[in-house]
């Protein structure tokens, strides 16, 4: 309190009128609490500043400050999701611009300043960090990526990137994997913005994907507003970081509600129905982390860090150089300095009083290195996808999914695999069979002739052969279905209702074998053998 004796009295009232403003954008409006009477009488000391005795000013602003400090209290115990989205909305939250100046110790911004930009709305910018180990500095060059929402808001639209602002941003990530630069990204939009001209928005974000899960750097993320694919195209990173007042979902509440409640065009959202929505969605930083989305969280003060919270950007700072040590460790081929090293970062505690590190990491990486960087990071986005279809179904529709796999496969590899491959099959049988032959018949001819003498085989009442050759198809196989032996004539019949119906000469081999003896212009059926009828149209042993 004495400390804000000493500030100036219109800075004291600036600021007293600024914690009201917040705690309005969290609630969603002014007439929460007392804050519209609090502001009327922040105002109203204002007016009268220089008409009031110093001491009895500061005693009035004294109460406010009480009052504001009970209330914030209040509101941080108990934040609702949609609370946490407005209060990644306010305009005093801090942005990519005070991660810059706070953060990085210095930072050539590249593509274009301000609004002499292809889109203001994303900002690179090569920027050094550095470390403190042992009284040593050590400086790291990194290329910064990110969203940019405050200011010059007017140009800036919300932090929406469009297309070819999406393209900068993977431009420079390529120059970054050709400097061999870690890169980090910082995600701050609600979403991309809807437009589809050339290159397109959908299409942009694929191509951003499809190239980061290749880029040979170590990537790093951190998440305050993350919507929808907007957040995608610079967030697919080796590690991801999330403010705890953030949040991240794939579509904002406010979209969720509209679809939800099937509103029109320009009609007006329930406020109930987006709280609703905003709670549904699972997008604060616990959630996440119980989903897997992201990998750690960073904490802020208890109602979100703003742009005057140096304490919060040093913690960040160390945070982020703390994960681009962890990928790069991950890369090591040996396995024992990796562990060790992993062990000492995860032991290693924040000290904001001291912002050391034990040991020094180089973030450059070997070939070696940048395939294995590559393995990690599609198993990392391969896994997190896994078992979240499956947990929401029950166990009826799991057994059932379950066995349409299987019926799948069986078909599979019966109609897709066997029937394709039969020949080569049929021919791999008749060399393996020829081969062994000799040595066979050899070996089970006696056999063969004593089993014959004890058990001689019925002769056929109508006194045919049925071993004959000539009476045995040449296309019947034992595991191929039975075709009649009338194909085995090399003629052509032509059929009873030709004059009729003008149907052509037909080649017995094919009558009686694709056609199965029935005439493909008229139908008419020709007259088959019984064993065709029992060995295709009935059940084996029916």
């Amino acid at each position: 309190m004495e400390q804000k004796r000493l500030l100036d009295r219109g800075k004291y009232l600036t600021e007293l009128a600024d914690r009201i403003n917040y705690l309005a954008d969290i609630k969603g409006g002014i007439e929460w609490g007392s804050l519209q009477d609090l502001l009327d009488r922040v105002q109203t000391l204002r007016a009268n500043m220089f008409d009031m005795r110093e001491d009895e000013l500061f005693v009035e602003m004294d109460r406010i400050d009480k009052r504001l400090e009970f209330l914030e209290d209040q509101v941080a115990q108990d934040l609702s999701p949609i609370e946490i989205v407005n209060i990644v909305r306010s305009p005093q939250r801090f942005t990519l611009q005070d991660i810059l100046e706070n953060c990085y110790d210095s930072f050539t911004e590249l593509g274009g300043d301000g609004e002499c930009n292809i889109d203001p709305a994303v900002v690179v910018a090569r920027a050094t960090i550095t470390r403190r180990v042992k009284n040593k500095i050590y400086y790291h060059q990194v290329m910064v990526i990110g969203h940019e929402k405050g200011y010059g808001e007017e140009f800036r639209n919300g932090g929406c990137a469009k297309p070819w602002g999406n393209e900068k941003a993977l431009r420079y990530m390529k120059v970054a994997e050709t400097e061999g630069i870690p890169i980090h990204s910082y995600i701050f939009t609600p979403g991309a913005y809807p437009i589809e001209d050339y290159p397109g928005a959908a299409q942009q974000i694929a191509r951003n994907l499809f190239q980061m899960s290749r880029l040979r750097v170590p990537i790093v993320a951190f998440i305050s507003e993350g919507g929808s694919g907007g957040a995608e195209a610079i967030g697919l990173a080796d590690i991801r970081l999330m403010a705890s007042r953030g949040y991240y979902s794939v579509i904002s509440p406010e979209g969720a509600a509209a679809i939800e409640g099937r509103i029109k065009e320009g009609g007006k959202v329930p406020r109930e129905l987006v709280e609703h929505c905003a709670a549904q969605l699972k997008m604060t930083a616990e959630d996440n982390l119980k989903l897997k989305t992201i990998d750690r969280i960073i904490e802020e003060p208890p109602l979100g860090a703003r742009r005057g919270d140096f304490a919060f950007f040093k913690r960040l700072r160390y945070e982020m150089v703390r994960a681009t040590d962890e990928v790069v460790l991950q890369t090591k081929s040996f396995r024992a300095f990796r562990s060790y090293a992993l062990k000492r970062q995860s032991q290693e505690k924040f000290d904001s009083f001291k912002d050391e590190f034990k040991i020094h990491i180089k973030w450059s990486l070997t070939d070696s290195e940048k395939k294995r960087l590559l393995e990690l990071r599609s198993k990392k986005y391969r896994a997190m996808g896994k078992g979240y279809d499956v947990l929401k179904q029950p166990l009826t529709k799991r057994l059932e999914k379950a066995v349409d796999s299987l019926k799948q496969n069986y078909y599979d590899i019966r109609y897709g695999l066997l029937r394709q491959h039969s020949r080569q099959v049929q021919k791999i049988i008749e060399e393996v069979s020829s081969e062994g032959s000799v040595f066979l018949k050899t070996v089970t001819e006696p056999v063969r002739v004593a089993y014959d003498f004890v058990f001689p085989k019925p002769k056929p009442a109508n006194g045919v052969n049925q071993q004959d050759p000539l009476r045995k198809s040449i296309f019947m196989q034992d595991w191929e279905q039975y075709i009649s032996p009338l194909a085995n004539e090399d003629k052509t019949v032509s059929c009873p209702n030709a004059e009729k119906y003008g149907c052509k000469d037909l080649w017995v081999p094919d009558l009686y074998g694709e056609f199965s003896g029935v005439c493909p212009t008229c139908g008419h059926h020709f007259p088959l053998e019984y064993q065709w009828y029992l060995e295709n149209l009935f059940d084996p042993g029916s």
